[in-house]
């Protein structure tokens, strides 16, 4: 993108003051327009500057919307920004930082800013109320596919995503404090302070580039003797030279979880124009505190009146932080228009800056006789009992019509006041989202005519302003108690009740909530509730005519609150308005969730590391590079790469995996294994441990002795097995499915946290300490016999079932005599760093004994013809040890273990379940399809329920036919029946058998 040559000045900068940087001018564009700005600046408070009001548009009306906020809650100014030839989109203006050279572009608008052919929307906007979607769409319904969804596709989102892959990379960091402070307003500062003079760990963090909050933009406020930004600086200056402290400036706090972990995003470079190449664009900070302060302040309410969201019209106190912090004025003509006090400083200082206040519009009847004194003397205009009706202007306020209340709560009209910027505020909304996805509940307080923090849940306090506490010195003292009271909490320290001294920034009050009163025709007119989302109070009042009467469902029904702002600028205005039109009390009515994020927080934060390549890591296993030499063939089984299968020659799968049975079993196969699941279990209680997590008895297994072993969840059902070797009395090797590691360790993990924490037991992953060869076949003793020291390989000393430590070609080995085709085997357990030389030793054997290495596939069909089950293929999530045929893997004298409640349930014991069969096609040349349904008659009825399905097919080279397992009602009681496969080409009739269908004595195990 290209800046086009026309250059804007900064015009509505002041001469002096702010906390920019005046000695640097940066060059930024918006829209093609070159601009001037200066460090320090955001592109708001730019824009601002360069007298620029009009950001961008509405997403249903295309409105001309304008910056309404100086901070993280702005609706209106949602900007692209180009970083590495492509766009961010929705990054909120008031957040970006200027820096030279940044480029960016207004939303939702065609062909231009100031020519919006959406904007017909805002012109046919009767047809457009509020629900119209769940009224519109519903019929014809032959609409849908090719009318409606592309038209809602097309006109759904803010801005445009990138085009490119994220040039940029992400931190991940984990972090442990006495004390975490979120907030550096007056409270936080003060919180941080008090804390971190105990000695205790304390991070302090706030979203705003620069700490010190409403103290920035305060004037002839004192603390401590200086004033408040002095105050500020030299608070920041001691903070940061305790080595107990943390400042974490530009992070946001956007979640709170359990267990006091707090989410936290940190934007590292995003204000830099050159970041350095080794920086991450952003670093999420996962932070558990032992104690956590919430100072997140209060949000200023808009006031609503008619047309209340022409470019130009701000909330007060952003107006004064534009003056104040950034040195630029909203306007050169400026009306403000409040229902309580804190509006009025800002026009005091825009008085002072030479700004002209044409008049403070004040609902209130008696507007505080101090504050009318300090405007007389500006010579300010106070209207009292005044409201704004309505105002005009295309592009930007030109106008505001004035309306004065009168006894009855009706309005006459008081004239129309010529302005270039309004200033609005209805009040302070506390800021309770923290504090309320800690999962504690909020309290109506009357007084405030807010929701505020009640009892805390988690280790937590709420202080300053997001309590509903007022006035800079009440404020102060909140904080400072509550950073000792949490360091005390942390550490045990004791307070040494210090307090700091204030003057100035007294205590607000009045305020209104809901819509104000007007005399125009409410039904044309529109007084915006959210701006984001242009839903106004009307549309409210008409989701409680058509029956919402749920605050959530009007929510939704009207999608107020649900903007990019959560609601802080809309919730408490929304509720008021539903509240009237209800007739009930507005706490009666409550408020909606707050969910997390707190601010919009970037996908690449959430990401991390994990995109590309990374996002599901590629596994290989020791033989992985043999294997490719080799022309192995891979299929990916979880993260794992595995061998599928090794052609030959011209062979293609169905020829190798035939031939790799057929020597398997007639000689010997070689297997890597290295995949499944390892899980050490450690200590004085693991047998018990074991006891109560399998179905099968543990305590009397003998050191090296293994036992197959059955897990089931709570429900009953198999979600797992493996086989386990008891190496001594306090140690088991564990051995899980491929796919279920990480998922058995989670559980075993939360059942010895949660269930029995009294167990002396410790686990730990070790899948990737050992590869594992399985050597499977009549010649596997023969293959490993030449390696093996210390262990005894016959029959009598190590019989099928048996584990043992000894060494593997002078390696440390644990090897276990376990078989998964039903052929004599063993299994090699080597350190993974020796896996590949060792592969080599065994294959070089296993050829001299003509045997061959196989891969997944033949895996599958030679434990298929034994009728040996795979979790994930044979279970489905509803099947039982019974329904599987491993009835007798249950220990039945055992009191208790996961799932046993649950196996004696109505429907886990009733008739009629299915359960693991064999299936052998009356035609053995007839291949079945896994997944195929089972009936009794070849071509049932429609709507004739299935019997079952084929879980699994293959050609057996050993038996020379095709054979199948599946899962079928009864499937028991009906060996030797014949039951029907249903396919588009005809039915396939199948005789029902037992599952295990090669040498169902199982003699050749003990070759």
């Amino acid at each position: 993108m290209s800046a086009h040559s026309q250059k804007s000045t900064q015009s509505a900068r002041l001469a002096r003051g702010g906390r920019i940087d005046r000695s640097r001018t940066l060059q930024f564009s918006f829209d093609g327009k070159v601009m001037q700005a200066h460090p320090g600046d955001t592109l708001a408070s730019a824009l601002i500057a360069n007298g620029v009001h009009l950001v961008g548009r509405s997403f249903k009306y295309h409105r001309p919307r304008g910056i309404l906020t100086a901070g993280s809650e702005e609706p209106n100014a949602l900007v692209g920004v180009y970083r590495h030839g492509d766009q961010t989109p929705n990054l909120r203006a008031t957040q970006v930082e200027v820096y030279e050279g940044l480029m960016a572009i207004s939303q939702n608008r065609y062909p231009s800013l100031d020519f919006d052919v959406g904007a017909i929307n805002d012109v046919l906007s009767p047809l457009f109320p509020a629900g119209f979607y769940y009224k519109t769409f519903m019929w014809p319904k032959a609409f849908w596919d090719k009318v409606y969804e592309p038209v809602i596709r097309a006109a759904a989102g803010l801005g445009k995503p990138p085009k490119l892959a994220d040039p940029d990379h992400y931190a991940n960091l984990y972090a442990h404090c006495d004390v975490l402070v979120i907030g550096s307003g007056p409270a936080g500062l003060a919180a941080a302070l008090s804390a971190s003079e105990t000695g205790a760990r304390v991070i302090l963090c706030d979203e705003q580039a620069e700490m010190g909050g409403s103290l920035l933009s305060e004037t002839g406020s004192t603390i401590e003797g200086l004033p408040a930004a002095d105050w500020v600086a030299a608070t920041l200056a001691t903070l940061a030279a305790r080595d107990n402290v943390t400042l974490l400036p530009r992070t946001t706090a956007f979640g709170y979880f359990v267990q006091n972990f707090i989410a936290l995003a940190e934007r590292v470079t995003d204000h830099l124009a050159e970041p350095g190449a080794n920086l991450p664009r952003e670093r999420m900070w996962q932070v558990r505190a032992k104690e956590v302060v919430i100072a997140a302040g209060a949000h200023e309410r808009p006031m609503v009146f008619p047309e209340n969201d022409r470019p130009g019209i701000l909330l007060a106190s952003a107006g004064r932080t534009y003056l104040n912090r950034y040195g630029a004025t909203v306007g050169r003509r400026v009306l403000v228009t409040t229902a309580c006090d804190s509006a009025w400083a800002a026009a005091f200082d825009l008085a002072d800056a030479g700004v002209e206040v044409v008049a403070i519009a004040d609902m209130r009847a008696t507007p505080p006789e101090p504050l009318r004194e300090a405007a007389a003397r500006r010579g300010i205009r106070v209207e009292a009992a005044c409201v704004v009706t309505g105002t005009s202007g295309r592009l930007r306020v030109s106008k505001a019509m004035l309306g004065r209340l009168r006894n009855d709560g009706s309005v006459v009209s008081a004239g129309d006041v010529t302005c270039d910027a309004i200033l609005m505020s209805s009040g302070w909304t506390p800021s309770v989202s923290l504090y309320s996805q800690s999962r504690g509940k909020v309290v109506w307080n009357a007084e405030h005519e807010a929701f505020l923090p009640g009892a805390s849940v988690q280790r937590e306090r709420s202080a300053g302003s997001c309590r509903g506490v007022n006035g800079l010195a009440a404020v102060l003292e909140d904080g400072y108690a509550a950073g000792e009271q949490a360091a005390e909490a942390a550490t045990g320290a004791a307070r040494k009740g210090g307090r700091l001294t204030a003057t100035g920034g007294d205590a607000s009050t009045g305020g209104y909530l809901g819509a104000l009163p007007h005399d125009r025709n409410a039904g044309r007119v529109k007084a915006f509730v959210d701006y984001q989302n242009d839903v106004t109070a009307k549309d409210v009042q008409l989701a409680v005519r058509e029956g919402m009467m749920s605050i959530e469902h009007i929510k939704r029904y009207t999608t107020t609150g649900m903007a990019t702002d959560q609601g802080r600028l809309s919730n408490m205005n929304a509720l008021a308005i539903a509240s009237g039109a209800l007739g009930a009390p507005l706490p009666q009515v409550g408020l909606t969730t707050f969910r997390l994020p707190y601010s919009p927080t970037t996908f690449g934060t959430f990401a991390g590391s994990s995109r590309g390549d990374a996002f599901d890591p590629v596994r290989r296993t020791p033989s992985h590079d043999w294997v490719v030499a080799k022309g192995g063939v891979f299929e990916d089984v979880g993260q794992w790469k595995r061998t599928w299968y090794f052609p030959q020659g011209s062979e293609d799968m169905h020829a190798a995996v035939a031939r790799e049975c057929r020597i398997t079993r007639q000689a010997v196969g070689q297997f890597d294994a290295s995949t499944l699941g390892k899980i050490e279990v450690v200590g004085r209680d693991a047998a018990e441990f074991l006891e109560r997590f399998y179905t099968n008895p543990w305590k009397g297994l003998k050191p090296g002795r293994c036992r197959y072993a059955v897990l089931l969840n709570e429900a009953g059902y198999i979600i797992d097995d493996g086989v386990v070797g008891r190496l001594a009395d306090d140690r088991f090797h564990v051995t899980t499915t491929t796919g279920g590691a990480a998922r058995v360790f989670a559980m075993m993990e939360d059942f010895l946290q949660t269930e029995w924490p009294d167990l002396d037991v410790w686990i730990t992953s070790t899948t990737e300490q050992y590869a594992v060869i399985a050597v499977q076949g009549p010649k596997a003793r023969e293959v490993i016999a030449p390696f093996v020291e210390g262990i005894d390989l016959s029959n009598e000393a190590f019989p099928h079932m048996s584990v043992a430590s000894g060494r593997f070609a002078g390696l440390p080995c644990r090897l276990f005599r376990v078989s998964f085709t039903g052929e004599l085997g063993f299994e090699v357990n080597v350190p993974a760093r020796h896996g590949a030389k060792v592969w080599e030793l065994i294959n070089a054997e296993v050829v001299k004994q003509g045997g061959c290495v196989y891969g997944t596939e033949t895996m599958h069909v030679l434990r298929a013809e034994k009728g040996y089950i795979i979790i994930g293929q044979e279970t489905d999530g509803t099947v039982t040890p019974d329904d599987a045929g491993l009835d007798w893997a249950i220990g039945k004298k055992k009191f208790d273990f996961v799932g046993k409640r649950s196996l004696s349930r109505p429907d886990l014991v009733a008739k009629g379940r299915k359960q693991v069969v064999g299936l052998l096609p009356v035609d053995p040349k007839q291949m079945l399809e896994e997944g195929a349904q089972i009936t009794a008659e070849a071509n049932p009825a429609k709507g004739t329920p299935a019997l079952g399905h084929v879980t699994s097919a293959y050609w057996s080279e050993a038996l020379g036919r095709t054979i199948a397992l599946a899962l079928v009602k009864d499937g028991r009681a009906r060996h030797g029946e014949v039951l029907n496969v249903p396919m588009p080409a005809g039915a396939i009739p199948v005789k029902v058998v037992d599952p295990v269908m090669y040498d169902p004595e199982g003699t050749r195990l003990n070759g």
